[in-house]
């Protein structure tokens, strides 16, 4: 399909390409670097750069730290309410694993 403006962005890529704006890129004359997932590609590369984590990261995480405090917690009503915490991140990360495994 033709987008209406590649005409126009050919003459500044070209145009660009004769000034030498690309000469000095990082990377220049490498290859590319392998993609584990193409289709995704920018949007991993974005993640990556901003140092997002998934939710499945982030909940795990928050399961360690949860685990790590029931362990140092003596007092029964401090330890239910840590368990209980502890439960339900775990019941979120079942949620997001299995709708990471139906929709990808």
């Amino acid at each position: 399909m033709h987008h209406p403006l590649s005409s126009l962005i050919d003459q500044i890529v070209q145009s660009a390409e004769r000034r030498g704006d690309f000469d000095d890129l990082p990377g220049a004359g490498k290859p590319l670097p392998h993609l584990d997932n193409p289709q995704n590609a920018v949007l991993s590369r974005m993640m990556k750069e901003a140092d997002a984590k998934s939710p499945v990261v982030i909940l795990r995480q928050q399961i360690l730290a949860s685990q790590a405090r029931l362990r140092a917690l003596k007092d029964a009503d401090a330890r239910k309410d840590e368990m209980h915490h502890l439960s339900e991140l775990q019941m979120k990360l079942a949620i997001e694993m299995e709708a990471f495994r139906k929709y990808g």
